[in-house]
């Protein structure tokens, strides 16, 4: 599942492009997704400017006159900026047509993603009106996560996947976090000091931030918004390197499912 530096990427990618631009017309071509597309979509979106396009946690937010479009990639979607004349291919469901002959297109093969139109404030939606605070913003910090974390038995990886907690920590980024911060990813989320969650916190935005500079981490249903793969796996300290040397020299990474998602670190390092 593309996590918040892939979205993050296909947001920045995917805004210069529409932004200040009319709405043509919008062709839903399969609106069986996670949830269905929302009908009001294709008649209330035509005619209307994009002023911006913005994310929360893995949500991204078009900015129109009177409403969003709030889109969630899923598992296996991907948004492209292509002429309004490029053809069709398998799993093209939806088209944002725009005034200057190009048109945002979301594929998706899975069909996990979703697509809604939203009037109003778009964070009061249920989908977002409970999400934890971003992880780089100033309201994510050590003291937030100790503060969460009170009474928690569960495995601190977990705990930091939680979207309550905090959004847009994902499988990967977890694991790197972790690694980074040299805590076990089975220590219980309560039995973790402040210093360590200040670590912890300080890892998380470092991680992030240096994913979103390279492009994200390369999936294998990922394509960024100008056809690149992210790239931010060539420099993976731990996730994906069961058996290889853990780069600060103790021994090998090992890999453990914990909360049913593959789980890599250092036995030696990470305490």
């Amino acid at each position: 599942m593309p996590e918040l530096p892939e979205v993050e990427t296909t947001r920045a990618g995917i805004e210069p492009h529409v932004q200040g631009q009319r709405v043509r017309r919008v062709v839903v071509r399969e609106p069986r997704l996670r949830w269905p597309v929302s009908e009001a979509l294709t008649h209330d979106l035509p005619g209307q400017t994009l002023h911006a396009v913005q994310r929360r946690a893995k949500y991204l937010l078009f900015a129109a006159d009177t409403g969003h479009v709030c889109l969630h990639l899923g598992m296996s979607g991907r948004l492209r900026v292509v002429p309004a004349d490029t053809p069709v291919v398998a799993h093209d469901h939806l088209d944002i047509e725009l005034d200057n002959g190009w048109l945002v297109r979301f594929n998706d093969a899975r069909r996990f993603g979703s697509v809604f139109w939203l009037t109003g404030d778009p964070h009061t939606f249920s989908l977002l009106a409970r999400l934890g605070p971003e992880p780089l913003s100033p309201d994510f910090d050590g003291a937030w996560l100790k503060t969460r974390a009170a009474g928690r038995r569960m495995p601190v990886k977990t705990f930091i996947m939680d979207g309550a907690v905090v959004v847009g920590v994902g499988n990967i980024y977890a694991s790197e976090a972790l690694h980074a911060a040299g805590i076990h990813p089975r220590r219980a989320a309560q039995r973790i000091g402040l210093q360590r969650y200040i670590y912890l916190a300080e890892a998380i935005k470092r991680v992030l931030a240096e994913a979103i500079t390279v492009g994200g981490t390369t999936l294998r249903d990922y394509i960024g918004v100008d056809g690149d793969t992210g790239y931010f796996q060539l420099s993976l300290a731990a996730y994906g390197r069961d058996g290889a040397p853990c780069p600060r020299g103790c021994g090998p990474i090992r890999r453990e499912v914990i909360g049913q998602r593959a789980t890599f670190f250092c036995p030696v390092c990470q305490r």
